[in-house]
């Protein structure tokens, strides 16, 4: 029987208005989601504010948003950041945030605030392979020398840095070398003195590289330190008296197998979770189809979080399959390298034909950025390397996505979502669609061209083999009348020496 009743009256779910009540969704459209729409609105009730859903969460990893002030965070739209308990663990450590009176004091923050649990960063640091929150499909992908990667292969070059065992994780520190020692004891402790409103569970993340019976082992792992990090966090929760409730959310793995994941929300729908993540590897095409299997057997009443997802059309396939909270650092990171995010897509600021463009990121932009700044200073802060280029970039970028993320909150409010979905969708990569379409001409343009020299090669072929065969027939020909004549002589000559 899954849970449904919160831990504390300060931190709760108030379900809203469900998609699949608001929308006039045609038949075809839910035929091919693959089922039924769990998209939602909803509110969040914390200690440090509401959060209307679905929501972005912006990453402040090491309790900063890259390059952004708080404040500034807070005027874009933000109702919530995330931070990262490794990176804090290691630096400056989590007895300064709890002596600062928590990660919202410290950071000047006063909304509410979201820790990860480190299980991300240590399967990022144990085999170096590509993060698994890259989406890209490894389905059998092999290592260096050829054999299919395995379990406990590392990418070429890389040392491994994380040992998992079933008490826990050692791992060295990126910083300097150093040893640490995580278990679900340690990650609650941790997150206890960093002080944020929700904390995620201690989780092994596997990989898509990661075998069908290893993805079995690290579930059952994952269950286990569920239970041990519920009853840490209770000794804590009873122990920090005084100290606002701390939300605890449950981390959903699995991989891309159903019964793995149906199994894991059934396991920790049943434990005292306030809400869950959904984590682990994520094939980008079937995204959607993953988080409704979830969603479909977690506890409606609780919050849903997807960790580390921001592509517009991944937000929107999540939003509308029933995820409430999303978080991610591309926002900031792809800033940093003067990215930026326009309803036509992706540009880079960097291209000269921004030089002299005295125009805002695009028209009608309401952030601090397209109301004070050009396309032409931007791209010259960004030539110029100068720090504000990435402050200027990422307030822009941070406030595209929570707006979106806020406008197809509003849609479902109005049943306009798919209408507001398909026109976002259609506009931002229409692009990228047609840069597709025209490579894929190209490519066929291409293969027809091979097709049709290869049709040309093997007729002249053909040709060459007909000519030989009929010049190779004459020869032949020739070659028996003369035989021919040369019996026929010879019976003559025969014929007048008888006579």
């Amino acid at each position: 029987m899954l849970n449904t009743e919160f831990s504390d009256p300060t931190f709760s779910f108030e379900l809203g208005n469900r998609l699949a009540d608001t929308a006039d969704i045609p038949a075809a459209r839910t035929d091919a989601n693959g089922g039924e729409f769990r998209g939602r609105t909803g509110v969040i009730h914390t200690p440090h504010g509401d959060i209307q859903t679905p929501a972005f969460t912006p990453v402040g990893t090491k309790a900063t948003v890259k390059a952004v002030l708080p404040e500034a965070m807070k005027e874009l739209g933000s109702q919530a950041l995330l931070a990262n308990a490794y990176h804090l663990y290691l630096q400056p450590g989590p007895e300064v945030l709890d002596a600062a009176g928590g990660l919202g004091k410290f950071m000047n923050w006063d909304g509410p605030t979201f820790t990860d649990s480190g299980g991300f960063q240590v399967m990022s640091l144990g085999s170096g392979f590509k993060k698994v929150i890259d989406m890209g499909t490894v389905a059998n992908a092999v290592g260096a020398d050829g054999r299919p990667i395995g379990d406990d292969d590392v990418a070429t070059g890389k040392e491994r840095m994380a040992h998992v065992d079933d008490d826990g994780v050692f791992f060295k520190s990126h910083i300097n070398g150093d040893m640490h020692r995580f278990t679900p004891e340690v990650s609650m402790q941790v997150q206890h003195q960093i002080g944020a409103d929700v904390m995620f569970a201690f989780d092994e993340l596997t990989t898509l590289y990661n075998s069908r019976p290893y993805q079995e082992e690290a579930l059952e792992r994952t269950r286990l330190w569920a239970l041990r990090c519920i009853a840490e966090h209770q000794r804590l929760t009873k122990e920090r008296v005084g100290k606002p409730y701390q939300a605890l959310f449950g981390v959903i793995q699995g991989a891309q197998y159903e019964d793995l994941r149906r199994k894991a929300c059934r396991d920790l729908g049943s434990m005292p979770f306030d809400g869950f993540g959904l984590g682990g590897a994520l094939e980008k095409e079937n995204l959607g189809t993953i988080v409704r299997w979830c969603n479909e057997e977690l506890p409606e009443n609780k919050p849903r979080h997807l960790l580390g997802i921001s592509e517009p059309d991944d937000i929107f396939v999540g939003i509308e399959n029933g995820v409430d909270t999303f978080d991610c650092v591309s926002p900031t990171r792809v800033a940093r390298n003067a990215a930026v995010y326009t309803p036509e897509g992706r540009v880079n600021l960097t291209n000269a034909r921004f030089k002299t463009d005295f125009t805002p990121i695009f028209e009608g932009c309401d952030c601090y950025t397209c109301a004070h700044y050009t396309r032409a200073y931007i791209h010259h802060l960004f030539k110029a390397d100068e720090r504000l280029s990435a402050t200027l970039a990422s307030i822009h970028n941070e406030r595209f996505i929570v707006k979106m993320v806020d406008d197809a909150r509003l849609a479902i409010d109005s049943g306009d979502y798919f209408e507001y979905r398909d026109e976002f969708v259609g506009k931002y990569y229409s692009k990228k669609v047609a840069q597709l379409k025209a490579q894929e001409e190209a490519a066929a343009r291409r293969a027809q061209k091979e097709a049709q020299r290869i049709a040309a090669a093997e007729a002249r072929r053909a040709a060459n083999l007909k000519a030989k065969a009929e010049a190779e027939a004459r020869r032949a020909a020739v070659a028996e009348a003369a035989l021919l004549a040369e019996a026929e002589e010879e019976t003559a000559q025969s014929e007048e020496t008888a006579g």
